[in-house]
């Protein structure tokens, strides 16, 4: 058995994760998905102050609460500047970090600027005109290549604006990141804006698999995703390569 600690990007709570969730329940393993603070259900909590550190303090905190030391970190979109830090903060409760079409940030690096230079000003944009100078407003699910209809209706209602400091604020690392192997998860199927971050990955010796999904693939290619993580998983990890997304995904 393994204990997955699934952790959302911007906008979004624990239950995007539902789909895939439930998989990895059904084949064995445990499996803890989160929402961080100030979001989602959560929203009640959100501030100018939550920042980067509040959301790695809500997954480092779980971690110190959590029984088992061969944790598999997976992080989603913004999530990758946030399982960056807590696996430096605790290598030896993490056997393995997931990188899903996520950042993939060095030392003193804001997410802000680890964005494609178009979408980090369209962003910043957003953020003075209707977030309030603090708040990034949720994004047209299209963009992220939401295709089915029925997918955005399930999403949207539960979507919130996102702290803008968390995409500000920089990334601190110390030296024990290297200690935790990574794998990285592009998915291709839409404008692959964490493209240059999959090149990271394989430059820095990573194993690289590509999902033939959009961005939001624990939604869309949920039974696609949970296999791949249970390989990733496993003492025998896969080859990289496609992952075609071959069956429509359903609600719940």
């Amino acid at each position: 058995m393994t204990t997955f600690i699934l952790v959302h990007g911007a906008w979004h709570g624990g239950w995007c994760w539902d789909r895939v969730s439930s998989r990895l329940r059904e084949a064995g393993h445990e499996v803890h998905a989160p929402t961080l603070t100030g979001l989602s259900e959560r929203s009640h909590l959100l501030s100018p102050l939550v920042g980067l550190e509040t959301h790695i303090e809500d997954i480092v905190r779980l971690i110190d609460v959590v029984g088992p030391s061969d944790i598999v970190l997976v992080g989603h979109s913004y999530a990758g500047q946030i399982i960056s830090a807590v696996a430096d903060r605790r290598p030896d409760r993490i056997s393995t970090r997931v990188y899903l079409d996520a950042f993939v940030g060095q030392d003193g690096t804001s997410a802000r600027a680890l964005l494609p230079e178009t979408i980090a000003h369209h962003w910043a944009e957003s953020v003075e005109e209707r977030g309030f100078g603090w708040l990034v407003p949720v994004r047209d699910l299209t963009v992220l290549g939401v295709k089915d209809p029925t997918d955005r209706d399930w999403l949207s209602p539960r979507l919130t604006p996102h702290p803008w400091k968390t995409y500000t604020d920089p990334l601190l690392l110390g030296s024990d990141l290297d200690r935790v192997p990574a794998q990285y998860i592009e998915c291709v199927s839409w404008m692959r804006a964490f493209r240059g971050h999959a090149d990271r990955a394989r430059a820095l010796g990573w194993p690289v698999h590509e999902l033939e999904t959009g961005h939001e693939a624990m939604v869309t290619a949920p039974q696609e995703l949970a296999e791949l993580l249970v390989a990733i998983a496993s003492p025998r990890a896969p080859a990289q390569g496609h992952v075609p997304a071959t069956q429509p995904s359903t609600v719940g």
